[in-house]
């Protein structure tokens, strides 16, 4: 049977997407909320023994993360052989350690509320720092779309002469794999990290780069505090105008976007994992193939 592929609520865009891309059909259901702020939930197409995924890109999750434990729940209750989450961005990866006295772990947390909740997991390269690989949260099997030929194809197409930067040792992974599918030069700055919007980045030694464009790369823009450091570096070292490159366009601070701008970047263009009008980078394709890859 065609498996069944149901939208959480906000996730429409990404569900589209997917089924563009894979023989299924779509769940049609209905999620709203009592006036008490209790969910009602109600799945109207057949799914006993059939393959059931939901598409939900967890960017703000205080807003999905409800529905999606309770669609998945209906959905098991109904009679679903098998129940998959594709969540382009996947958030609780943050907090990765109990650095002050006191705090939850979430990443651990949240890891374990999904994988007693469904049976596999698609995301886009998930915030790994301290966490060597999902393997040591999640226990449910996974696959993770690589971003980086999309983001290479878009370099190749849009940028002469590329630099490739990364503004602190975890972006390394993404900038050497953009770079080596672009045959092109890249470096990695130091990052000090204060507080939530106060960070430092060293300035790199780019003197012998100076006839090519930078780009930086990093998997998520929040507040967008450690690209701007990193573009007010490059400037000061006579650089061109850099071109900012995020996986996961999260801007938590709305004004984000335009003060990287205002900062000096000539462009900024993100991946779809979340929706953005910066969006410019398509990873559907690497999404489906994982998702069937999943499903065998």
């Amino acid at each position: 049977m065609r498996p069944v592929v149901i939208a959480v609520p906000g996730c429409e865009v990404h569900a589209d997407r997917l089924m563009a891309r894979i023989d299924a059909d779509r769940g049609q259901i209905e999620v709203r909320c009592f006036p008490d702020g209790e969910y009602y939930i109600r799945i109207d197409s057949p799914v006993d023994g059939r393959d059931v995924v939901l598409a939900c890109s967890l960017d703000k999750p205080g807003d999905k993360v409800l529905p999606l434990l309770f669609l998945a729940a209906t959905a098991r209750d109904l009679g679903a052989r098998t129940l998959g989450l594709v969540a382009p961005y996947l958030s609780f990866m943050r907090q990765d350690s109990r650095f002050q006295p006191g705090e939850g772990v979430t990443s651990s947390y949240f890891a374990q509320l999904v994988s007693r909740t469904v049976d596999w997991l698609v995301t886009v390269d998930p915030h790994l720092h301290r966490w060597s690989s999902l393997d040591a949260i999640y226990r449910i099997p996974y696959k993770i779309a690589r971003s980086a030929p999309a983001i290479a194809d878009w370099v190749r197409r849009e940028v002469d002469r590329p630099l490739l930067v990364g503004p602190d040792a975890e972006s390394e992974q993404w900038v050497s794999a953009v770079a080596a599918l672009c045959d092109a030069p890249y470096v990695v700055l130091e990052k000090t990290r204060r507080g939530d919007r106060d960070v430092s980045v060293s300035a790199p030694d780019i003197e012998r780069w100076r006839d090519r464009t930078p780009v930086l790369v990093d998997d998520i823009i929040s507040t967008a505090r450690t690209m701007i450091e990193t573009v007010d570096q490059l400037r000061r070292a006579a650089a061109a105008p850099p071109v900012c490159i995020g996986i996961h366009a999260v801007f938590s601070d709305r004004a984000a976007h335009d003060d990287l701008l205002a900062a000096g970047a000539a462009r900024i263009a993100t991946c779809d994992t979340i929706t953005h009008p910066s969006n410019e980078i398509g990873v559907g394709d690497a999404i489906a193939d994982a998702v069937r890859e999943m499903m065998g």
